[in-house]
């Protein structure tokens, strides 16, 4: 990871961007791991990838989401400027409009019901544009859209040593499961990281979604493990109602919710939230699946 302060951010921008220089910048509250975010003066955003595996972002959300802004309905963002790689900072970083809202949570959403069917909307409106020059799933967006079996080693090599009061037999059942279809129908866009860190809420609905690094085309069934990570029984089956998806996209969707969750349970501490977010989903897939 590169280490990415403050200081770093004000000379880039003074270097690269001398009319911003005097605009006070500080950074996000909840700023994420693949990227750091800063706040620059009220209207404005700084979003320098942590490692060079992130750096085709840069230029992917330059690219497509001025495409997307004007067919969707709630605001994502609005790259302004792009700026170059420096001997202190060697990669592509962006400035992006400011959008105003507060991370996800259960305590500021106020009916999940009604956030699931806003998700759901927008995620099908992002579906519906032409996706014919997209990016094609791969390891620029660690193959969001394209086979899970790519991760198929992985998950097994966690299922064999897993602890705790889970029944590995069923876990594999869920898994294979996931990996019995393949997504033959044109490719659609998608975001290829919908998680509460990623989506912003203002008088308690979804305001906005951010984060596009991740973004492709290919099947797009990665972008539903909110199903299972965030929403309740009820609200579960409002999103994937209104997503109208089949039996083998959401048997897909939950092989992407359980193979993020298992890597989260194993690869964090014992006891990290982390870790313990990973253990919450499992339980909540071995519920749903029973």
């Amino acid at each position: 990871m590169i280490e990415i302060t403050t200081d770093l951010v004000r000379r880039l921008v003074h270097n690269q961007f001398p009319e911003w220089k005097d605009l006070a910048i500080k950074p996000v509250d909840k700023s994420g791991h693949d990227n750091r975010t800063y706040r620059l003066g009220d209207d404005m955003t700084v979003r320098l990838p942590s490692h060079e595996h992130y750096a085709s972002a840069v230029e992917k959300e330059v690219t497509w989401l001025p495409v997307f802004k004007p067919l969707l309905s709630l605001p994502i963002p609005a790259p302004i400027a792009q700026g170059k790689p420096t001997d202190d900072y060697p990669l592509p970083w962006s400035v992006n409009r400011w959008i105003e809202g507060d991370t996800v949570t259960y305590a500021n959403i106020r009916d999940l019901n009604e956030f699931a069917e806003d998700l759901a909307g927008f995620l099908k409106e992002l579906q519906a544009i032409d996706a014919a020059n997209g990016i094609p799933a791969g390891i620029q967006n660690f193959h969001r859209g394209g086979n899970l079996a790519v991760y198929d080693q992985d998950t097994r090599a966690i299922l064999e040593k897993l602890d705790g009061p889970y029944d590995r037999t069923l876990l594999t059942e869920i898994w294979e499961l996931a990996l019995a279809t393949r997504y033959e129908a044109t490719p659609q866009w998608l975001h290829g990281d919908v998680a509460v860190g990623n989506l912003l809420a203002r008088n308690g609905r979804l305001c906005g979604v951010i984060d596009f690094g991740t973004m492709g085309v290919g099947d797009p069934s990665s972008d539903l493990v909110m199903a299972w990570n965030f929403f309740d029984d009820e609200s579960r089956e409002v999103f994937l109602n209104r997503m109208e998806v089949d039996q083998d996209m959401i048997n897909r969707a939950r092989g992407w919710a359980l193979w993020k969750a298992l890597i989260t349970y194993a690869w964090n501490e014992p006891g990290s939230e982390a870790a313990d977010w990973g253990k919450r989903v499992i339980e909540v897939i071995i519920q749903d699946y029973k």
